[in-house]
């Protein structure tokens, strides 16, 4: 792929990851009050459909443009104060995952199922540990757990599916091509 194209791929990964960041299930503030969202499934297709480092380049992209006050993080959120609150880790999270499943990437991984949902589960497991190592900073390790976890895992799995058997179709379906 020439650069041209490898910078559409950044421009359309990083609108894709925006308009899933929408796709949104709130919590109530009773349990951490951060939503469950699509962006984080997102973020594990990007970084496992696009070559490393042009994954990790999309979220960066979100990130940046989330930060300077575009709203593109979940529930329309936006602004530095983004990285400072409930959700900072999360987004690091994100930025770190895509990097590494790139990485997997480069190694075939996203072309056998199995290795697919591995490299979805590690993507997940980078996300959701950055973002509970944050709130336990903030709330300290049981509120951690109860407001970054536990609402959490069922969706964690169902998006370490979705996300194996999508990114292994689609690098499957473009290595036959």
């Amino acid at each position: 792929m020439n650069t041209s194209t490898h910078l559409l791929n950044l421009l359309l990964s990083t609108l894709f990851i925006t308009i899933m960041a929408r796709v949104a299930i709130p919590v109530p503030e009773a349990l951490g009050g951060i939503p469950i969202t699509g962006q984080s499934l997102a973020v594990l297709l990007v970084g496992l459909l696009l070559p490393f480092p042009w994954g990790g380049g999309a979220v960066l992209l979100y990130l940046l443009l989330g930060g300077l006050g575009l709203p593109v993080f979940a529930e329309g959120g936006s602004g530095w104060s983004s990285f400072s609150g409930g959700s900072g880790g999360f987004l690091i999270g994100f930025f770190i995952a895509a990097l590494g499943m790139g990485l997997l990437r480069r190694r075939g991984w996203g072309q056998h199922l199995g290795y697919s949902l591995l490299a979805n589960g590690l993507g997940t497991v980078v996300i959701v540990g950055s973002g509970l190592l944050w709130l336990a900073h903030l709330y300290g390790w049981g509120k951690a757990l109860e407001y970054g976890f536990y609402p959490f895992w069922p969706g964690a799995i169902v998006k370490i599916l979705l996300g194996g058997f999508i990114a292994w179709g689609m690098l499957r379906k473009r290595k036959a091509a």
